[in-house]
């Protein structure tokens, strides 16, 4: 079995070396190695906040290093990530112990050589006080990257499309874990029961004022293991995709479709909008993602919900001219959950790049299963105006037989900046939802 400190370090390998996703893989190392209770949140911490603070830790490791990061080994490297984010950011650990256990974390992965080198690293950041310079603050971009731990390129990204105070405030909004919100089965039960039922299990659920089908809640657990998850009654659904699902605003006896459904919280959401009376298609490109939304819908109980396969970017064939309602949630950056997901802080630009046009031939194809007097919702969980707005323009620019369609929006919901009445990006700073776009157009000929 491994403790806190080894199992943090395996997570932070598998997704350095393997890709593998942060929260997938945090989940299955601790159950491998039993954590539980402080050593699980230890873990957890320290695996998130050296995902969420990389460039920073790097950054003061090149100051201290005598040797080119580049060739630093990768498990030394990750190691050093490790102790210098406990030295500089977890008060709870003793600058002594925070140096000794990376020493001998290094010699467990057989680093016999590098722990030397660790160990006078960490040391020198110790004798230094913790102290490292800072870019020039007259460089925005690169100070304002080193001080919240994102690339140059998507700060100065964000800076060429917001105003620099939201980009900011947003960039601090990024660290530390977002809140967690639960969207209630109101098929199954009522949103009153559901919190009364969290509640005494010791979790803290609060009301959600942008939605009254969602809980905001903190103190889970597992939420899997949680009674209410288990009888089917919530689901993990961020409140911008709530609010997405809402805004559809599908009815009993209408056919609505969910192009790029996986895992599928939107197609749960509007089928249950609708009491489970909708004919709602929930669609995926990959066979085991599919599956996953029929074993969620049957844990449910939704029964409105018939999910297939099927290649967004290219099919239409008998879908054509088919549906009432139709949400395209399209392939994106990942821009708005970099809170949720920090690996995605180290995605390479060039990879964004390629984004918009995929996403603007998926939302064309899309529209062809749109009925006249249908309404086409299309949505993306980044902050990226090449992938939102602009889609959503020239969409309208180029598809005659649509027209806007204005968005019903909660009267809690805060704009963070101007846009057209069909057009809604959603910051996190200023919500407390994920980052999210959402924009909807109607068939009018």
């Amino acid at each position: 079995m491994k403790n806190a400190r080894e199992a943090a370090f395996e997570v932070l390998y598998r997704v350095e070396n393997d890709a593998s996703y942060s929260n997938l893989t945090l989940d299955k190392v601790q159950k491998e190695n039993n954590l539980q209770g402080r050593d699980s949140s230890f873990c957890t911490a320290l695996v998130y906040g050296v995902l969420e603070r990389q460039l920073t830790l790097d950054y003061i490791i090149r100051q201290y290093s005598s040797v080119r990061l580049k060739k630093i080994e990768t498990k030394a490297l990750i190691i050093l990530r490790m102790g210098v984010y406990q030295l500089l950011f977890m008060d709870s650990v003793h600058a002594g112990a925070a140096v000794n256990e990376s020493v001998t974390l290094a010699k467990k992965q057989k680093l016999h050589k590098a722990s030397g080198f660790i160990n006078g690293l960490l040391r020198s950041f110790v004798r230094a006080e913790l102290k490292y310079k800072m870019p020039d603050e007259a460089d925005k971009a690169k100070f304002l990257s080193v001080k919240y731990s994102c690339p140059e390129d998507i700060v100065k990204l964000w800076l060429s499309a917001y105003r620099e105070t939201l980009v900011e405030d947003m960039l601090k909004s990024f660290v530390g874990r977002p809140d967690l919100t639960l969207r209630v089965n109101t098929l199954k039960a009522t949103v009153s029961d559901v919190k009364s039922e969290l509640e005494a299990e010791g979790v803290k659920a609060e009301l959600s004022p942008l939605s009254e089908n969602a809980l905001v809640v903190s103190s889970t657990g597992s939420v899997e293991s949680l009674k209410p998850f288990i009888e089917g009654n919530i689901y993990v659904q961020d409140i911008s995709s709530v609010i997405c699902s809402e805004l559809v605003a599908p009815k009993a006896g209408e056919k609505v479709a969910d192009v790029c459904a996986a895992p599928g919280s939107k197609s749960f959401s509007m089928a249950i909008l609708a009491e489970d009376k909708a004919k709602l298609s929930s669609f995926d490109l990959y066979p085991h993602k599919v599956e996953l939304i029929k074993k969620s819908a049957s844990r449910l109980g939704i029964t409105s919900i018939k999910a297939d396969v099927r290649n967004a970017l290219t099919e239409v064939t008998d879908l054509k001219e088919q549906f009432d309602a139709v949400l395209c949630d399209a392939p994106c950056s990942g821009l708005g959950v970099i809170g949720r997901k920090p690996e995605i802080r180290n995605r390479a630009l060039e990879d964004i790049n390629a984004l918009p046009a995929l996403q603007y031939d998926i939302l064309k194809n899309t529209a062809k299963l749109v009925k006249t007097g249908g309404r086409l919702f299309y949505s993306t969980c980044t902050l990226n105006p090449q992938e939102n707005n602009l889609i959503a323009d020239k969409f309208l620019s180029e598809h005659k037989d649509f027209e806007a369609l204005p968005l019903n929006l909660n009267e809690n919901i805060k704009k963070g900046m101007d846009e057209p009445s069909n057009q809604l990006t959603l910051f996190p700073h200023i919500n407390g939802t994920d980052g999210f776009f959402i924009s909807a157009f109607k068939k009018v000929r």
